[in-house]
């Protein structure tokens, strides 16, 4: 599946030597790491220029930068000179992998020993003086194989980076009464770099009104049509007013992006919305987040931003559900993957799920709840909208970027599968089993008070997503396996 709204990392690999040792070393050294990337089939773009001082480091800024690199390897052949090594990493102002060149044999010890262990503590050192976050691989020091390994990990890790340092989030309307934990403060998503757009309701009203009368509104419920198929098409009415939103968005997404290359949305859904426009958006933010444009509920900044991080991370679209209910003791499940019946839950929301993400029969019907509240004891009109079915049974990762109420940010990762079990409730709806999540829960999404909306990916993209925090300054909480207490647990408890 081909997403758009993302980056394409264009690796570069810079070589660095210490005019005290052989430059030659780093040349061999280099030639033999891009002879293993093409093996792995990894794009990269070799610096001509070895950096040795200051002239060398500008120089290979304005290569890199001409050829239209957005991440490099800095390789350390040898030891490495730490000042223009560092200057090379500032002035680039990208991210950046900081790699050394281990041993490979006894013979090379006398003439052609690199001392990179030596080399990495220095420029580490010197990241740290200049305010610089460099990636640093869990083996830092490695063999040329190694080394392009880390590189097509970093390549993933580089692309959340990137693309969050481009990314505009577009809002309509502001949140629901009921829902400050979908509270938004701004600054700490620009010091990320990103922007933000903030709409009213208005403003989308007249831009679905105006959409309304164009033409193309009729090939795109041709699609939804198709896409739904016979059994899943229960509301026919309902497209053409769903495809003039989803015109009406895909327009203001091409032509606001501004000084930005990629978007996400995230739109208050309710409870203003359906008296007006006569139908819920669920299904229009699944078609979006299919095409790699995540549309959060409930004018969720932060939860759009999660998507978008998740997506990154995995490379597919992501679904944006609620950390919602306990999965009843008389469900019959199969294998957990490890994980216990403490550690499951359901993951729910009103019907925004992308088709690919939920099982074959998934059907556009109407919100549950918002027609209890809306229309109670009538025929569904207003509330229509939303496409339902279960999750697919599969890997998944459960993410979250948020903001605090102490005004921090911080994200949680945890790794599961979604079982192949019917959740025998509506919405986009299915059981998530991550092993450790029932302590987990308690401990970190209870106690750092982070809000109930997550984003999940059908992907295992914890290693990625962990490592793109901590090059962006963030921290993030994984679940602790049995035995190791988390900091508010009772070590007295049974």
């Amino acid at each position: 599946m081909q997403l758009t709204n993302q980056p394409k990392i264009r690796m570069g690999l810079v070589a660095v030597s210490r005019d005290c040792f052989p430059k030659e070393l780093s040349a061999r050294r280099m030639a033999r790491v891009v002879e293993e990337c093409r093996k792995i089939d990894l794009d990269i773009v070799p610096c001509s220029i070895i950096i040795e001082s200051e002239t060398d480091a500008m120089g290979a800024v304005a290569e890199m930068t001409a050829k239209g690199v957005n991440a490099a390897t800095v390789y350390l052949g040898n030891f490495g000179p730490e000042g223009p090594t560092t200057i090379f990493a500032q002035r680039f102002g990208r991210p950046f992998m900081l790699i050394g060149a281990a041993e490979e044999s006894t013979k090379g010890l006398m003439k052609d020993r690199g001392d990179a262990y030596c080399g990495m503590l220095s420029a580490c050192l010197n990241c740290g003086l200049r305010n610089l976050m460099p990636y640093v691989p869990e083996n830092p020091v490695v063999v040329p194989s190694g080394v392009a390994a880390a590189m097509a990990h970093f390549a993933v890790v580089a692309r959340v980076v990137v693309g969050v340092r481009n990314l505009k989030v577009i809002s309509f309307g502001p949140r629901p009464f009921d829902f400050f934990a979908c509270n938004a403060p701004i600054k700490p998503l620009l010091d990320l770099g990103m922007e933000v757009m903030e709409n009213s309701e208005l403003d989308l009203y007249r831009l679905v009104q105006e959409a309304g009368k164009r033409k193309e509104i009729s090939s795109i419920a041709s699609d939804m049509a198709k896409e739904l198929g016979k059994k899943g098409n229960q509301h026919p009415d309902k497209l053409k007013p769903l495809a003039a939103l989803e015109l009406a968005l895909t327009d203001f997404y091409d032509k606001n992006r501004g000084s930005k290359d990629f978007a996400v949305f995230a739109n208050k859904c309710w409870p203003g919305f359906e008296p007006e426009f006569k139908f819920v958006p669920c299904y229009v933010n699944g078609r979006l987040s299919a095409r790699g444009i995540p549309a959060a509920c409930e004018a969720d900044l932060y939860g759009a931003v999660s998507q978008y991080m998740t997506q990154l991370a995995s490379d597919y679209p992501v679904a944006f559900l609620d950390i919602n209910n306990s999965v009843p003791a008389d469900m019959k499940l199969p294998a957990l993957g490890g994980a216990a019946r403490e550690d499951l839950f359901m993951g729910f929301h009103c019907g925004n799920a992308a088709s690919c993400l939920l099982c074959e029969g998934c059907a556009m019907k109407h919100q549950v709840i918002m027609h209890r509240l809306m229309e109670p004891g009538k025929t569904p009109d207003i509330t229509v909208g939303t496409l339902e079915g279960r999750l697919k049974p599969g890997p998944v990762t459960v993410f979250r970027f948020s903001n605090t109420p102490r005004g921090e940010v911080a994200a949680y990762i945890a790794e599961g599968k979604v079982p192949d079990v019917d959740p025998a409730s509506f919405g986009s709806i299915g059981v998530i089993a991550c092993p450790g999540f029932g302590r987990f829960y308690r401990h970190v999404l209870l106690e750092h008070q982070f809000p109930h909306h997550a984003a999940v990916g059908f992907r295992h993209a914890g290693r990625v997503l962990w490592d793109a925090m901590k090059l962006m300054g963030i921290t993030a909480y994984t679940p602790l396996p049995a035995g190791m207490l988390y900091p508010s647990e009772n070590p007295f408890a049974g």
